[in-house]
């Protein structure tokens, strides 16, 4: 439970540090942040091993974070320096590391679904028994590539978990509005998929539907769908005033769902932490964030010269 409170601590605090940059002009183009929504991936993480895949959307920094990823390359890649796990290419959109098999950071709306369900794929071909993590949320639902990569992953046993992360929204539309079905889970009943809703606020009810969906895919059975009931404290970027929801609604969630808030009351009153242990973290946490955005500013923009790498693969011809 510690660590997964200094997971989703960490996320929150490079998310406000990242938020701060961006009002600075430090970061530029589109930045979407994950403050709210910690538990899902922090979660979803703690059921995986080694070799298996991450691929989300373009909220993405917890989910490299979560990964493991250094937050120095993480914030270095916002900031579009050399120093960044992309060189500084990618932007907030678009990271990626093969070393930790994150495999993106997609711009394009519901792109990592099929993307993820050919890491699957890839899984069974090969004969091991790896999964593969797909995030999307409840707007990229609605995106008919999803439905195309659920009939696939099905129809092949594909070893993928596809996490909807419900956050209420979409870009700006609630879920009412723009689904004919809003709970989401239910959308692979057509292929056969078998799914269920999670209270995304809570990191061990994630941990828990995450292990069987994991053992679930695994062992063969094929795709699994979670529905993860989460929510946003920010627009969905940072050009986003979210005039379309009310600050009641958001304080309420704060309040009374808050995923970190939650976890380090329960910390507390099972006696696994003090107050002032928590504070300790939360002081270590800031500095490692702090660390980060010193190098992300001090990292050199990448020379001209880097337009031209990384756009195609040279391969030896016999």
């Amino acid at each position: 439970m510690l660590e997964y409170y200094r997971g989703m601590l960490l996320i929150r605090r490079f998310e406000e540090k990242a938020g701060q940059l961006y009002g600075m002009g430090k970061i530029a183009g589109f930045c979407h942040l994950y403050i709210g929504q910690e538990a899902v991936v922090t979660g979803m993480q703690a059921c995986l091993k080694d070799g298996d895949q991450v691929i989300t959307g373009y909220r993405d920094h917890g989910h490299m974070l979560a990964c493991g990823l250094d937050p120095k390359g993480v914030m270095a890649e916002l900031t579009g320096r050399s120093g960044g796990l992309s060189k500084g290419k990618g932007g907030s959109m678009h990271m990626f590391s093969r070393e930790k098999n994150f495999f993106g950071g997609h711009g394009i709306v519901g792109a990592q679904v099929p993307i993820g369900t050919g890491l699957a794929f890839a899984n069974k071909y090969k004969g091991g028994d790896n999964v593969s993590v797909a995030y999307f949320g409840d707007g990229a639902a609605n995106q008919g590539q999803v439905y195309e990569a659920f009939n696939m992953a099905s129809l092949w046993d594909l070893p993928v978990i596809y996490v909807i992360e419900n956050n209420q929204y979409a870009m700006g539309t609630s879920v009412a509005r723009a689904s004919a079905e809003v709970e989401l889970f239910k959308r692979g009943i057509s292929f056969e998929i078998e799914g269920e809703a999670v209270d995304g606020m809570d990191v061990l009810a994630v941990k828990e539907a995450g292990e069987r969906a994991v053992k679930y895919a695994r062992s063969g059975k094929g795709p699994y769908i979670l529905e993860m009931k989460t929510y946003r404290y920010r627009g969905h970027s940072m050009s986003d005033p979210a005039k379309y929801r009310k600050r009641e609604e958001v304080d309420d969630i704060r309040s009374h769902h808050d995923p970190i808030e939650g976890l380090k009351a329960q910390l507390v009153e099972d006696g696994h932490a003090t107050e002032d242990e928590l504070k300790d973290i939360d002081k270590e946490i800031k500095g490692i964030v702090k660390d980060a955005a010193d190098f992300s500013l001090e990292s050199p923009e990448p020379d001209p010269s880097e337009l031209w790498t990384d756009v195609l693969r040279e391969t030896e011809t016999a």
